[in-house]
């Protein structure tokens, strides 16, 4: 005999054995055991979920002589014939084919025809929906009154595009995808009973492969089966299903988190060298960030993925590294990049383009980018500054038996002085002082109102200081700053420098460093003692306009002897030649200046 196929050799032939599906299989048991059979069903749901499976366990059912628990029981002469497919009794039409009017209206006559060995006819048609207007026209009557030995059961994928004349004379079933955990017992069933030996990795694989179809699950399980000669593995899947290397999509992803942009593209380019396609690397990226959104959100994670724990330890590495907000917008990017395929030439450029865009958000101008810097300031200042120290070279005075002697005492004064200027603190001090003096700025920050609890972390509450303690604290924000001056004292040479000076009060300060962050992109100028602070962004303005910043803006630049201020948000589009015109006829007030 030939060979069969898995999903063919193993196709269920009774109730009881298929797999889910039990809404429906409970319905068809009970209307076999109450003898309450109906004339017209229709099976929609996706591919390879036993949509003609139950049809034609359902189709012997209803003509077996003895059935066994609403099931065929396959031992009857009538089971027997309608099994060996030399029965006229089960009609099984392919609508794709057979979709005209002329074969309707055959069917329409041949219906007529008592059985020949059980009670009913039944006529399974497949993939209705391909059936034409005409076609549909055709059956409409004898699927509405047909004779009483006949039954109808109609199978597709897409029942939206079947008639609702149609619809309304079915029973309609809709069957479901089978879960992961189903399409696995199923595989190791049918591995099992052909003896051949299988890593649970393996089997798991395929499971997610087959995205709910017991039919495709089976298919890869074949090609799987005949790949491996021993013990299948994890590795023998992955390579059956063309997938790129797990470690060279793990370089990618972790380029991208550390926001490395060499790193990223490097590794992106050394897959597609190697010949793999860009929609399966594009595929294959998205499901490694799939699974690092599990590894950072799911407890249970590992017995969710249930991949190999080297491969597990790989992930939990880069998830532990990288923060929800820049996992979210990369699948964003990535996702949308699979769309953009669709309508480009060249698809690599959109797939690098989208990771040159995830890995580098400082060059993005997207809100969602400038959340993701900010976010990754914050997280820095929790934990530490950390300041990298390049060795001074010794001077051709120094001996070459002294330049040891020497170079540690530059890098010994290097530190010192490094340390006096940014006041580095040990990472224990600084959680003291996140819980003491910058609660006065945590519990208010800008950013509360304009950006969401990051997606993957849980908001940890912290315990209020107490109002005594922050206005004490509130007077040694900007310690160390000049004595405040009178208004109009400030020179020119002042006013020149005080944007500099004001956005270094907020990078020595104790308070949260996202400020610094809003401020350090401001246009700034003088009309007369008005100090003016404009940008483009609309988000960056309403939060300095909040009132608890405006007045940390203002007692900043009180500290530097500007007493009047103006924060504006800076229309776009704005004539660069108009705007230099407005400022120099500010600047020389009461002169008259004529512009040629």
């Amino acid at each position: 005999m030939a060979y069969l196929a898995f999903y063919r050799a193993f196709r269920p032939t009774t109730f009881d054995s298929v797999v889910r599906q039990e809404h429906i299989v409970k319905i068809l048991k009970n209307q076999i055991e109450t003898g309450k059979i109906g004339h017209a069903y229709l099976f929609c749901g996706p591919r390879g979920t036993g949509k003609t499976t139950l049809a034609k366990i359902f189709a012997r059912a209803i003509n077996c002589e003895n059935p066994v628990n609403g099931s065929p029981c396959g031992k009857c002469e009538t089971c027997k014939a309608l099994a060996s497919g030399a029965s006229l009794d089960i009609s099984e039409i392919d609508a794709a084919s057979n979709n005209g009017v002329d074969e309707m209206r055959d069917l329409r006559e041949k219906v007529q025809y008592p059985p020949v060995n059980g009670k009913y006819k039944v006529y399974i048609i497949d993939e209705v929906h391909m059936l034409s207007a005409s076609a549909f026209n055709a059956v409409l009557k004898t699927l509405e009154e047909p004779p009483r030995h006949a039954v109808f059961i109609l199978a597709t994928t897409e029942p939206q595009k079947i008639p609702a004349t149609i619809l309304s004379r079915c029973m309609r079933f809709d069957f479901k995808l089978i879960p992961q955990t189903d399409l696995e017992g199923l595989i190791k069933s049918v591995f099992d009973r052909t003896e051949k030996e299988y890593e649970e990795e393996a089997v798991a694989a395929i499971a997610r492969a087959g995205n709910g179809s017991a039919r495709d699950s089976l298919s890869i399980a074949d090609m799987c089966a005949s790949y491996s000669q021993g013990k299948l593995t994890y590795e023998d899947v992955n390579t059956v299903l063309g997938k790129a290397d797990f470690y060279a999509v793990a370089d990618i992803v972790s380029g991208i988190m550390a926001h490395d942009s060499g790193l990223t593209l490097s590794s992106a380019e050394a897959v597609l060298s190697t010949g793999k396609g860009v929609g399966v690397l594009l595929r294959d990226l998205l499901n490694f960030v799939n699974n690092l959104a599990i590894v950072k959100v799911c407890r249970d994670s590992e017995k969710i993925l249930n991949i190999p724990k080297v491969q597990y330890s790989k992930l939990k590495a880069i998830a532990d590294g990288a923060d929800g907000h820049t996992i979210l917008r990369t699948t964003e990017l990535l996702a949308k990049a699979e769309g953009d395929m669709r309508y480009t030439v060249d698809s690599r450029i959109t797939l690098e383009t989208a990771l040159l865009k995830a890995a580098m958000p400082a060059s993005d101008y997207d809100i969602e980018a400038l959340l993701a810097r900010i976010e990754k300031l914050e997280r820095q200042v929790k934990e530490g500054v950390k300041v990298a120290i390049q060795a001074q070279p010794a001077p051709k005075s120094v001996k070459p038996d002294q330049t040891a002697a020497y170079e540690n005492s530059v890098d010994t004064a290097v530190k010192a002085e490094i340390k006096e200027e940014i006041k580095i603190q040990p990472k224990e001090e600084i959680k003291q002082q996140t819980n003491n003096s910058l609660s006065a700025f945590d519990d208010s920050s800008p950013f509360d109102s304009a950006m969401p609890t990051a997606p993957f972390e849980t908001p940890v509450k912290e315990t209020p200081v107490k109002e005594t303690a922050a206005k004490e604290e509130q007077g040694t924000l900007f310690e160390g700053a000049p004595a405040p001056t009178q208004v109009g004292s400030l020179s020119d040479a002042d006013k020149a420098t005080t944007f500099g000076r004001f956005i270094k009060l907020f990078r020595t300060t104790k308070r949260n460093a996202v400020m610094f962050t809003l401020c350090m992109d401001l246009d700034s100028y003088f009309e007369g003692d008005t100090f003016v602070l404009e940008t483009e962004v609309e988000a960056v303005y309403k939060s300095l306009c909040r009132d608890d910043n405006r007045q940390y803006v203002a007692d900043a630049l009180n500290s530097l002897g500007v007493f009047s201020f103006d924060i504006r948000l800076k229309a776009k589009g704005v004539d660069k030649y108009e705007e230099a015109i407005g400022k120099l006829r500010n600047n020389f007030d009461g002169i008259d200046i004529d512009i040629k």
